[in-house]
């Protein structure tokens, strides 16, 4: 006789609806594209290694068409001059970590594991205290439009969590 193994952390595609699968495909995609501009920001950083950053930060400045004279343009150059190539190594491993994680989350709810629900409606929730303290400073399109993203994304989420307990 045999038995059956049982996967408590998998659940059977019948308990989703047809709308709700295809939303949760749709933040499974934006998860996905945001972990890999960051994986791709991250390689970019290691490009960066042993360069002269200071030149680098001058010609992004300059290509920006703003004054390297000036007050913010002077700071980013300050700051840039004093990165080192472990900092930016820091900078590109922390890079794909966070990209990592966002593909497996992707990963997770492309293929409607319950585990990747909890972990995109978790992250995600804590985001929302931050984004509501930025638009209280001051709304702008951006702000406005990250905040509504995230809030649909975790109002998914959390009713299909919820649809699923029963």
């Amino acid at each position: 006789m045999q038995q059956q193994i049982v996967r408590p952390w998998r659940r059977e595609k019948k308990t989703m609806t047809k709308p709700s699968e295809e939303y949760i495909r749709i933040a499974a995609v934006f998860e996905a594209a945001k972990g890999s501009i960051v994986l791709i920001t991250g390689f970019g950083l290691l490009l960066f290694i042993h360069k002269d950053l200071h030149l680098v930060s001058e010609q992004i400045v300059r290509h920006l068409h703003l004054n390297p004279a000036r007050h913010y343009p002077t700071i980013f150059i300050d700051v840039i001059d004093h990165i080192t190539d472990p900092q930016l190594f820091v900078l590109a491993l922390s890079a794909f970590l966070y990209a990592v994680v966002r593909l497996v989350e992707a990963y997770g709810l492309w293929y409607h594991r319950r585990w990747a629900e909890w972990f995109g409606f978790l992250t995600g929730g804590m985001y929302i205290p931050v984004e509501i303290y930025e638009l209280v400073r001051g709304v702008t399109a951006i702000k406005l439009t990250i905040f509504i993203v995230n809030l649909m994304v975790v109002s998914l989420l959390g009713t299909e969590l919820q649809r699923s307990r029963k």
